[in-house]
């Protein structure tokens, strides 16, 4: 199902409060815009020219003194005449502006409605428009330079190359179903298998990608995990610079999830410590426990928390996480030991020897939070959401089953049938494929001046 285009209606909202230098913005967007700046300028403006104006409500009382841009149809945001009007003065003055302007043929836009008429009218793909709302939402370096990649189209190229594949492999398996009867069998050519496992290659390289851009856009979510006393608070407070959490020798002191956002040298970090893993009967802790394996099941990376003579047992707790999480184990307390700090990779985990206590090893721990968030990706690093790499997981199901009709059914319908799904599913991410009920869930995040 593909999403209908914008009504021929006008649309205004203010786009822009006054900021530090007192300027306000007003945008308007559609069919009545010329005669909205005529009646405000007293003349047709030329277009993407700034013209002083006096803007004048229905009685010729004065409003405001300001400029008055107009971008003619098809070269603007929208794709449609586009009106700013740009103010000083207060909030009260943009209001009345605004009023005016609905007076003389536009209505209140809904929130995310510009860039929504900007992606009907083809001037944004859906996962650029996206990126619009992400950059303004951006609460990092790295996320906002990663959500102007994909404003530019970084990721929706990468996706279209796949897309293009995949029709071109769809087009190969379907010629070859269309031939039963022929003695050669088409679907035994290796070029289908070759094309195939070629494009799962580029679309799992394209997923990892995606879901570094998750984590630019979102933050890294960390959970950390581990027994009781293990120092779980202790290495949230020594991240995020702050006694946040509450530490005690008492164990189960922590039973619920606490939270901290912190900006790792431009990446943000979603820390989530835990409630100590063991079996409890206080119910409050024992909730406490099944929140902590909540966390744990749902975070980009979990941080195991543990010491020299519970390492090799606690694993059990990294056991049956999700493919895509990132595993850490520290541990913790050397100083009490008088070991070494060290780095290692072993069991599907990276592992470090730090104190908490002394500091010692944290830097090494830090520099590999900031790398998993994205750090050293590179120029090309898009922003993604959530909504992509499920996408993006959900194509990779589709060409898993279609190479299983393919190779072990000899099945050349089932084959094509999943490559329509995928191709459905891949479509998604831009809009080529989608709906108005997914249109109204993203452009609702939207403010309204965008």
């Amino acid at each position: 199902m593909t999403a209908t285009a914008p009504n021929d209606d006008t649309i205004a909202a203010i786009a822009s409060a006054p900021g530090a230098a007192g300027v306000g913005v007003v945008r308007v967007s559609g069919a009545n815009v010329p005669q909205i700046a005529l009646a405000l300028l007293g003349r047709s403006p030329q277009p993407r020219h700034a013209h002083l104006a006096a803007f004048r409500g229905a009685d010729g009382q004065l409003i405001d003194r300001g400029l008055l841009l107009h971008f003619p149809s098809p070269a603007s945001y929208t794709g449609e005449h586009v009106l700013e009007l740009q103010g000083h003065g207060s909030v009260v003055l943009l209001d009345l502006l605004l009023r005016r302007v609905c007076e003389l043929g536009a209505r209140l836009a809904r929130p995310g409605e510009f860039t929504e008429r900007a992606f009907l009218n083809g001037k944004l793909d859906l996962a650029q428009a996206e990126a619009v709302a992400d950059l303004i939402a951006a609460r990092s370096q790295a996320g906002a330079r990663a959500a102007l990649q994909s404003m530019d189209g970084v990721f929706s190229r990468k996706v279209n190359a796949s897309l293009r594949a995949l029709i071109a492999l769809r087009v190969h398996v379907e010629a070859a179903i269309d031939f039963p009867e022929e003695e050669i069998d088409f679907l035994a050519d290796p070029a289908i298998m070759q094309k195939l496992e070629a494009l799962r290659a580029q679309l799992d390289d394209l997923l990892v990608e995606a879901r570094r851009g998750v984590r630019l856009n979102d933050g890294l979510r960390i959970a950390i995990v581990g027994r009781p006393n293990a120092g779980k608070s202790s290495l949230l407070n020594a991240l995020a610079g702050s006694e946040r959490a509450i530490v005690t020798d008492i164990a189960g002191t922590t039973r619920d999830v606490v939270r901290e956002s912190i900006n790792l040298d431009g990446f943000v970090l979603e820390l989530a410590d835990t409630a100590g893993l063991r079996d409890t009967h206080d119910p409050v802790e024992r909730e406490g426990v099944r929140r902590a394996h909540g966390e744990r099941e749902s975070a980009d990376v979990v941080v195991l928390v543990s010491d020299v003579l519970h390492a090799e047992t606690d694993l059990a707790w990294l056991r049956d996480l999700p493919a895509s999480a990132e595993r850490i184990v520290v541990i913790n307390k050397i100083d009490l030991d008088s070991l070494q700090t060290r780095d290692e990779c072993r069991d599907g985990a990276r592992w470090l020897w730090i104190s908490v206590k002394t500091g010692e090893g944290l830097a090494v721990l830090r520099e590999h939070l900031k790398q998993l968030a994205g750090a050293g990706s590179g120029e090309g690093t898009f922003s993604a959401r959530r909504r992509h790499v499920f996408a993006l997981e959900q194509v990779a199901v589709h060409l898993e089953h279609a190479a299983r009709a393919l190779i072990d059914m000899r099945a050349g319908e089932l084959a094509a049938e999943e490559l329509r799904q995928a191709q459905h599913a891949l479509g998604e991410i831009t809009g080529t494929y989608t709906s108005d009920d997914l249109l109204g869930a993203i452009f609702s995040t939207f403010c309204i001046g965008k």
